[in-house]
Protein backbone atom coordinates (compact mmCIF):
# COMPACT_ATOMS: atom_id res chain seq x y z
CA UNK A 1 0.00 0.00 0.00
CA UNK A 2 2.94 2.68 0.45
CA UNK A 3 3.36 2.52 -3.13
CA UNK A 4 -0.14 3.95 -4.62
CA UNK A 5 0.63 6.91 -1.19
CA UNK A 6 3.73 7.76 -3.09
CA UNK A 7 2.01 8.47 -6.40
CA UNK A 8 1.34 12.56 -6.55
CA UNK A 9 -1.14 13.95 -8.46
CA UNK A 10 0.80 15.52 -11.18
CA UNK A 11 2.53 12.17 -11.82
CA UNK A 12 -0.67 10.50 -12.85
CA UNK A 13 -1.43 13.33 -14.82
CA UNK A 14 1.63 13.62 -16.44
CA UNK A 15 1.13 9.86 -17.79
CA UNK A 16 -2.23 10.30 -18.95
CA UNK A 17 -0.90 13.37 -20.72
CA UNK A 18 1.87 11.69 -22.35
CA UNK A 19 -0.19 8.69 -23.03
CA UNK A 20 -2.68 11.07 -25.12
CA UNK A 21 0.33 12.72 -26.57
CA UNK A 22 1.76 9.15 -28.23
CA UNK A 23 -1.40 8.23 -29.35
CA UNK A 24 -2.14 11.28 -31.29
CA UNK A 25 1.01 11.01 -32.69
CA UNK A 26 0.47 7.18 -33.40
CA UNK A 27 -2.82 8.17 -35.66
CA UNK A 28 -0.96 10.93 -37.29
CA UNK A 29 2.07 9.43 -38.71
CA UNK A 30 1.97 5.32 -38.51
CA UNK A 31 1.11 3.61 -41.50
CA UNK A 32 -2.30 2.82 -41.96
CA UNK A 33 -1.96 -0.98 -41.71
CA UNK A 34 -0.89 -0.21 -37.90
CA UNK A 35 -3.23 2.19 -37.25
CA UNK A 36 -6.02 2.54 -40.01
CA UNK A 37 -9.67 0.79 -40.53
CA UNK A 38 -8.17 -3.08 -40.67
CA UNK A 39 -4.88 -1.93 -38.33
CA UNK A 40 -3.29 -4.55 -35.98
CA UNK A 41 -2.26 -1.65 -33.45
CA UNK A 42 -5.43 0.75 -33.36
CA UNK A 43 -8.51 0.47 -35.46
CA UNK A 44 -9.97 3.83 -36.55
CA UNK A 45 -13.89 4.34 -38.09
CA UNK A 46 -12.21 7.21 -41.14
CA UNK A 47 -10.22 5.53 -44.17
CA UNK A 48 -8.28 8.42 -45.54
Amino acid sequence: MALFTEITFLEVSMALLTLGLIERALLRFAPDEMVGPDGWLLQTDEAE
